[in-house]
């Protein structure tokens, strides 16, 4: 399905997760860190075209001056690209970077209890923002969720999986009508995002892919309590995950000869 189908990308309630206001200084600065941030994390979606430059500067509440220097930036990184004549604009450029099939030795970065606090952190952020959207979500953005579903379950990568997945997470915290709970969501998953999608099955997949439709389903159905349960679900079965990739890196007999069997 091409993007326009699927109605995702940058979105409103997306852009404005990218810039909180009272920012005072450094706009221009934080601007480029946050779009660039929006773009490799696939909130933008590679190839997707930016609103005017009148329209994403208010979007984002910065001066039109302010976003031209924030894009220029984003040009010399290579995140975005401008086109003149017909059909031109401002298209963002996602790294074309493939997560490995192993852990990472990133994961090496954290030890079993930072993993164990950032589950925590996650359950409680996450699980706020569903039932929050199940008590105030708009009937177009419970539409939305679920076509943040299916670009979620139409992805065959793991690249493109986390980049869906991510989406499908900051717009619940929109539909939570909370943009502090949506910008949480979003720091979180640019400390931890690349971890959550390695060695996933297709079958794996599927039940993550229908497991967020019936959260979906929960929200539609204004069930704060249900919609609560399954975002932490989600969030401990990832933990679990994590937990069980930070082990075997620990153990130097597993490194070279075995894979990672990832609790379900």
């Amino acid at each position: 399905m091409g993007h326009a189908t699927l109605g995702v990308g940058l979105t409103t309630a997306t852009a404005r997760t990218i810039l909180g206001s009272g920012q005072t200084t450094g706009r221009a600065e934080q601007a480029a860190q946050r779009l660039g941030e929006a773009i490799r994390l696939g909130l933008i979606l590679d190839g997707e075209r930016l609103p005017s430059e009148v329209q994403l500067s208010e979007q984002l509440g910065i001066a039109t001056v302010t976003l031209r220097e924030a894009l220029a930036a984003l040009r010399e990184q290579g995140l975005i690209v401008t086109r003149r004549g017909r059909g031109g604009g401002t298209f963002a450029r996602s790294p074309q970077v493939e997560l490995p099939d192993s852990p990472p030795l990133r994961l090496l970065d954290f030890s079993t209890h930072d993993i164990r606090e950032l589950g925590d952190h996650r359950a409680a952020i996450s699980g706020m923002a569903a039932q929050l959207a199940a008590q105030r979500a708009l009937p177009e953005e419970i539409a939305n969720l679920y076509r943040q579903v299916e670009r979620f379950r139409a992805a065959t990568t793991a690249s493109h999986r986390r980049r869906a997945d991510t989406q499908f997470t900051i717009e619940v915290a929109a539909a939570a009508q909370s943009s502090r709970l949506a910008r949480e969501e979003l720091a979180l998953r640019a400390e931890v995002g690349d971890l959550l999608w390695l060695e996933r099955s297709d079958a794996d997949h599927e039940v993550s892919a229908s497991s967020r439709a019936e959260l979906v389903d929960a929200i539609r159905r204004s069930d704060p309590r249900r919609s609560r349960e399954l975002a932490e679900h989600h969030v401990a079965a990832d933990t679990r995950r994590l937990l069980a990739a930070r082990l075997e890196l620990d153990d130097p007999r597993q490194h070279d000869t075995n894979r990672i069997r990832w609790p379900r």
